[in-house]
């Protein structure tokens, strides 16, 4: 029997199901957008930049400082009004900065922390893409990298320019993140900074000036070498360049060992390098520390058919179809292709 005859039956199955939860989720997030708010940041010379905001307090919005970097003047927009922010709480290097706007009229986002999310839970984007509307995209988070204190979100909602500093939310929608920035080459490739790193600064009122422009860059804007780790395996395994990337992750595995991340990067390092065997023990591996790790057991899946494994491929087919049916579904056929 074949890969993709011996998942259908359970992806139908799951797909049937995820649909009528995933419609009520986006119904029930619908009702929080109220909370998600454009940004207009005016330079000095006139040039303006699109972004997205969270009211996260009483006249209290967070947005991304990349979004109001070169501002002068920042103003928040709903509905066609216009409220203009007096003071900024800037904090750089996270890419999150709090905006004081008086008399601002938006419902208050809950903030949950990141830490309560599990790998492939259904989240929602909500953010001004394209600068225009406000539109929701559904995903799931894809991992949970530990960086200052907290977890940044990576997860497979779409966004674009101007949703940047608009909401993650859960299934409850409560603020999990702020969307932040992409990366290129990859469907599942989008970040949102943990919302909970804005808990010690809401109510702290000696970190506000004026609204004024910015030098320091973001932590995924500075040098490769100066970025997490997790960034700087994704510049690696875009690149393709294995050896370095199995240094690194085995730098990273060294310092985390109970990060499932490094261990998966291994196989896919290994894989690069032409190391079949050790590639499926570092999938293994990885797979010990965190059996919901989509990636690693998509890899896996493929790593089993590419030797001949046929029987384990099947079953980390059927693992990964119960938490990501979709992706489950497209490697099938690609695992079917000879």
């Amino acid at each position: 029997m074949g890969l993709k005859r011996c998942i259908t039956g359970l992806l139908f199955a799951i797909l049937s199901a995820s649909g009528a939860a995933q419609s009520m989720d986006r119904a029930q997030l619908v009702k929080v957008s109220p909370s998600v708010l454009k940004i207009e940041a005016l330079s000095a010379s006139g040039r303006y930049q699109l972004g997205s905001g969270v009211v996260v307090g009483d006249g209290k919005v967070v947005t991304n400082c990349h979004v109001t970097r070169t501002a002068a003047q920042v103003h928040v927009v709903k509905g066609g009004v216009r409220w203009r922010a007096t003071a900024q709480s800037a904090d750089p290097l996270r890419d999150l900065c709090l905006l004081r706007v008086p008399s601002l009229e938006g419902d208050v986002a809950p903030i949950v922390r990141a830490d309560t999310l599990q790998l492939a839970q259904p989240v929602m984007a909500i953010g001004y893409t394209g600068g225009v509307m406000l539109q929701l995209s559904e995903g799931a988070v894809v991992a949970l990298h530990d960086w200052s204190g907290s977890k940044i979100i990576q997860s497979s909602n779409w966004f674009n320019s101007g949703a940047s500093g608009g909401g993650l939310f859960n299934a409850e929608g409560a603020l999990v993140g702020i969307l932040t920035f992409r990366l290129r080459g990859g469907a599942q490739h989008y970040f949102a900074a943990p919302a909970d790193w804005l808990l010690a600064r809401l109510d702290d009122e000696r970190h506000y000036g004026p609204v004024a422009p910015l030098q320091d860059p973001a932590y995924w804007e500075a040098p490769i070498e100066q970025q997490p780790f997790f960034l700087q395996a994704a510049a690696l395994e875009q690149a393709r360049r294995w050896q370095p990337l199995a240094d690194l992750a085995e730098q990273w595995a060294a310092q985390s060992a109970q990060d499932p991340e490094p261990a998966y990067l291994l196989g896919v390092a290994y894989d690069g390098l032409g190391r079949p065997d050790e590639s499926i023990e570092a999938l293994q591996r990885c797979l010990a520390l965190e059996p919901r790790f989509g990636r690693g057991l998509a890899k896996l899946a493929y790593m089993y058919k590419q030797q001949g494994r046929l029987g384990e491929a099947r079953t980390a087919l059927h693992d990964l179809a119960a938490l990501d049916p979709e992706r489950a579904r497209e490697l099938s056929n690609e695992l079917e292709t000879p």
